[in-house]
């Protein structure tokens, strides 16, 4: 074998077999450095970036869930208790009568939500007033601190002239939180 390899070094082209050598050599090297080491590479930092993605989501999801934990106890806190709401209907006809609206029969009840630990106050019934006075009143429920909406306004029609009297039926509704010892008990 030694010999072979002499005779062809002496021959014309016996130069560039070194050369040659060489070139394959560092072709050898250069491929197992692509397949060890620069896919390997390019595979982790794929690898890296998806999970750095999924991360990003998670972390973006959980800030949401944090604010979303911190509205709703803003509202938790604005919803009046279960105790507090005979007052409020109070409180409603009071306002009507300092914005001269009758309201003769105001009932009210609670009524059962999906959502835990709350319930649904409803205040029903007749009011009757002229018109300014009827939309100061209506104002006056729909700015109030409390929370609470005006869920349905019917006019009762009379064979009346308008600058008399106007008759409405209306329902008003609240969310009232659950009372402290029966959300600790449940």
């Amino acid at each position: 074998m030694k010999d072979f390899l002499l005779q062809q070094l002496r021959k014309p082209y016996g130069i560039l077999i070194p050369r040659l050598a060489l070139v394959l050599l560092l072709t050898g090297v250069l491929w197992a450095v692509r397949t060890g080491g620069v896919t390997g590479a390019e595979q982790s930092l794929a690898k890296l970036e998806i999970e750095w993605n999924q991360s990003r989501q998670e972390f973006v999801l959980h800030k949401e869930a944090q604010k979303a934990r911190k509205d709703l106890a803003q509202v938790w806190s604005a919803l009046p208790g279960e105790r507090d709401f005979a007052p409020l209907a109070l409180g409603i006809t009071e306002e009507a009568k300092r914005d001269h609206v009758t309201l003769p029969a105001l009932s009210y009840k609670t009524e059962s939500t999906p959502v835990a630990h709350t319930s649904k106050g409803v205040l029903q019934g007749t009011m009757t007033g002229r018109y300014e006075d009827l939309r100061r009143f209506l104002y006056d429920v729909e700015t109030a601190e409390e929370l609470v909406f005006i869920e349905d306004l019917e006019l009762v029609r009379t064979g009346v002239q308008q600058d008399q009297a106007l008759t409405f039926n209306i329902k008003i509704a609240t969310y009232l939180r659950g009372e402290p010892s029966k959300v600790t008990a449940q």
